[in-house]
C-alpha cells in the first residue's frame, strides 16, 4: 500500500502489520502531524536475517541514529549485510531504516536521501556530516 510521507509515497507491505490500512495511514499522518513519536503497530517480522536487522532498528529512539557498524556489531555481521538488509525493510518510516546512518554521512535510503534527512530533522536527530550536528 502507498502511504504519503512529507509530501512523497512510500509503499509499505501492510501484510506484515496486525492493523487495518485506515489504521497505518492515520498513525503515519499522526507521526508527520508531530502528534506520535512512535508507532503502536503490531509487526511481523519476517524470520531471516533482514527480520533481525528490521528488529534492531525498530529498537532506536526517535530522535536517535546507530551507523551501519553499530547494528553490524550488534548482530555480529557486517555493516554492508545491514545495509542490504535496511534496503529490503518492507514497512519503512514505521520500522525506522532512516535512523541508520553511515559513520560520517546519511548514506543511502530507498525513498531518497532528501526524505531521510526530513524524517531525521523531523525527529530533532544529529545528522551525521552536518556542520550543526
Amino acid at each position: 500500500m502507498q502511504v504519503p510521507v512529507f509530501g512523497r509515497d512510500r509503499e509499505i507491505d501492510a501484510s506484515r502489520i496486525d492493523a487495518d490500512p485506515a489504521t497505518i495511514r492515520e498513525q503515519v499522518r499522526e507521526y508527520e502531524d508531530g502528534v506520535r513519536t512512535e508507532f503502536d503497530l503490531e509487526i511481523d517480522y519476517p524470520d531471516d536475517f533482514t527480520g533481525a536487522v528490521m528488529r534492531a532498528m525498530a529498537r532506536i529512539p526517535p530522535g536517535e541514529t546507530r551507523t551501519y557498524g553499530d547494528l553490524a556489531a550488534e548482530l555480529e555481521t557486517a555493516p554492508v549485510a545491514v545495509g542490504q538488509a535496511c534496503g529490503r525493510n518492507p514497512i519503512p518510516v514505521i520500522v525506522p531504516c532512516h535512523r541508520v546512518v553511515g559513520r560520517d554521512s546519511l548514506t543511502g535510503y530507498m525513498g531518497g536521501l532528501d526524505l531521510k534527512r526530513q524524517l531525521l530533522e523531523h525527529e530533532g536527530a544529529a545528522i551525521p556530516g552536518d556542520p550543526e550536528a
